[in-house]
């Protein structure tokens, strides 16, 4: 009798992880999302190691998916992210594809006019996720209720910069910006950062791109040649800060100035969402895992795109519901708050919508600090000194 116990036990325990399996299998529910990226035809960037990726984005969406189904699979959940192309002519056609196909989250890789114009056309039919534009007026006055930003805006990256050249007791700055409307934009976040922060800018500038390619046989001899003249009889300052969204010629600033000083902003030392250098926290474990999976460093758009789809993984582990409304209503609550492997918590801001993270400030080889920095307190969360803080919006959804 004692055999036969012990034989039935043995047949329980070697069939019950196949039924659960099974039953796993049967109950499964799937979070379906898309990731729509908008690629706008232009010049190649100045260095070739810039030249964007063909699964840019796609590759942060394919580590987060892994990411979430780790989880999920334990908790009867299955994600799926849909990678959709699409160009500014037939962005609103893909846009149109995915809310018939009642997708309800869309994570979208676009300018500022398009990023606005596809959370427009999804109304209330999608929440989108800004893995992108950093304009601030997406933050502010063209601010839209069933958008949420998870890349940073030009107001937390220049603050982010500023704190640190504040810190260096680096407060004279010398400002070019480039001639398009979003370095424009970027130029007046540095502005609004050195009134915030006590430092003053001794001189603008505008480097107007006058379009031809940037790579030439006599390129750098150009270089060498214009950019001290273009920088020449500056005031005196201790940084040279580019706002150059577009790539257009800060690249060719650090060493090429007239004066021997620091380049910062746009190139030199870098404020970013993230930077492939980064190995703290955990970083280096989620830098390898995202290489292995794409034979790549990780850039600023999968990093952001990661951040939307484990927003969606985090709110239904949290919920324990794949109900896109009760993701939506609990990735806006009070209680949301999401690992980035940045050192702190990162939470959402419930007056534009924008993911709080702190901002690396990033050469090509190391971070050479993280902000806020530890000296610029805040009521609620030191990550509101970056940015736009709740007194000062404009949003109004």
């Amino acid at each position: 009798m004692q055999g036969r116990i012990i034989i039935l036990l043995a047949g329980l325990f070697a069939t019950g992880p196949a039924i659960a399996q099974q039953q796993t299998q049967k109950q499964m529910q799937t979070v379906r999302a898309a990731v729509l990226r908008v690629d706008t035809p232009a010049l190649l960037p100045i260095s070739r190691m810039d030249t964007p990726p063909a699964d840019l984005g796609f590759a942060g969406a394919k580590l987060a998916i892994s990411d979430n189904d780790t989880t999920g699979s334990f908790m009867g959940q299955d994600f799926d992210a849909q990678e959709v192309t699409a160009t500014p002519d037939t962005m609103a056609a893909e846009m149109d594809k995915l809310l018939a196909d009642g997708i309800p989250f869309i994570v979208t890789l676009a300018d500022d006019a398009q990023t606005l114009a596809l959370a427009d056309q999804a109304g209330d039919r999608a929440l989108i996720f800004n893995a992108r534009a950093r304009g601030d007026a997406l933050r502010g006055t063209d601010c839209r209720a069933n958008t949420i930003h998870t890349a940073p805006s030009h107001a937390m990256l220049a603050d982010a910069l500023a704190q640190f050249l504040m810190w260096k007791k680096w407060d004279e700055w010398f400002l070019i910006a480039g001639s398009h409307p979003d370095d424009i934009a970027l130029a007046e976040a540095y502005r609004r950062a050195a009134t915030k922060f006590g430092a003053r800018i001794v001189e603008e500038r505008t480097y107007e791109d006058t379009g031809g390619s940037r790579r030439s046989d006599s390129g750098y001899v150009q270089v060498q040649q214009q950019m001290p003249v273009f920088t020449q009889s500056a005031p005196a300052h201790d940084v040279l800060i580019a706002a150059d969204e577009n790539s257009v010629f800060a690249d060719w600033l650090p060493y090429q100035t007239w004066d021997a000083r620091p380049v910062a902003g746009s190139a030199g030392l870098v404020p970013r969402a993230w930077s492939p250098n980064l190995e703290a926290w955990g970083a280096l474990q989620f830098q390898n895992r995202f290489e292995k999976l794409a034979a790549r460093p990780m850039r600023e758009d999968d990093y952001q795109t990661w951040l939307a789809l484990r927003m969606l993984g985090e709110a239904a582990t949290r919920t324990q519901s794949t109900d896109a409304a009760a993701l939506k209503d609990f990735m806006l609550s009070e209680n949301f708050e999401l690992a980035g492997f940045k050192g702190q918590k990162l939470t959402l801001r419930d007056w534009d919508h924008q993911l709080r993270q702190p901002i690396l400030l990033a050469t090509d080889s190391v971070t050479a600090s993280v902000s806020p920095q530890d000296q610029y307190l805040h009521q609620s969360s030191a990550l509101d000194t970056l940015g736009i803080d709740r007194p000062e919006t404009q949003c109004n959804f």
